[in-house]
């Protein structure tokens, strides 16, 4: 039972800088569907979205004591729409790397030494990829390498689509930690 669901937002606010996690919690319930929603509608990708609106609760609960907060719910819709502006500059900063990459690489004839790092990134990505938990390693396998959809994934592995969701979400985390390391250029044309 939701004891806190009779509470203002001030109210909440003040119990979570005071380290309440069910005031948290309940922010988290109040808040999570329409914030998802707000981010869906702009980057039209389900794990997208979670990622960004997650990142805003983490950020929220992380910054609980310091943070500056008149009105809970202007806040969260205002870093909604902001974090969604920084994933879409990190899109086009990729895309424009990547573009710029592409051009140097058509400009130089270096297939060897490329033929070596893409080598190198298969084997430290099929380590990588290895050392998840199974369920994990099966999903990335049938969605990245088979490339098979969401729902055909959950189907074939007799799963909900949000587990598959999480778990690809999972391997991904781990993997771009794991492969940080490789250059950005070859990781981008590995995960694109």
């Amino acid at each position: 039972m939701r004891v806190f669901k009779v509470y203002s937002d001030d109210k909440l606010v003040e119990l979570m800088r005071q380290q309440d996690m069910a005031a948290f919690d309940e922010i988290y319930y109040r808040y999570w569907k329409k914030l998802y929603a707000m981010a869906y509608n702009r980057v039209h990708a389900k794990i997208v979205a979670e990622e960004l609106v997650q990142e805003i609760f983490i950020s929220l609960w992380v910054n609980r004591a310091t943070m500056q907060v008149q009105n809970l719910s202007g806040y969260l819709f205002t870093a909604t729409k902001y974090k969604v502006i920084s994933y879409y500059e990190r899109q086009l900063t990729r895309k424009t790397y990547l573009e710029k990459q592409t051009a140097i690489v058509q400009d130089r004839d270096d297939t060897t030494e490329q033929t070596v790092l893409v080598n190198d990134l298969h084997e430290a990505l099929d380590r990588e990829v290895n050392k998840l938990p199974a369920r994990c390693r099966e999903v990335f396998r049938l969605s990245r390498v088979e490339n098979l959809p969401i729902k055909q994934v959950a189907l074939q592995m007799g799963v909900s689509e949000k587990t598959v969701e999480n778990q690809l979400l999972k391997a991904l985390k781990v993997l771009r930690t794991s492969l940080r390391h490789y250059t950005m250029s070859v990781v981008m044309l590995l995960f694109l």
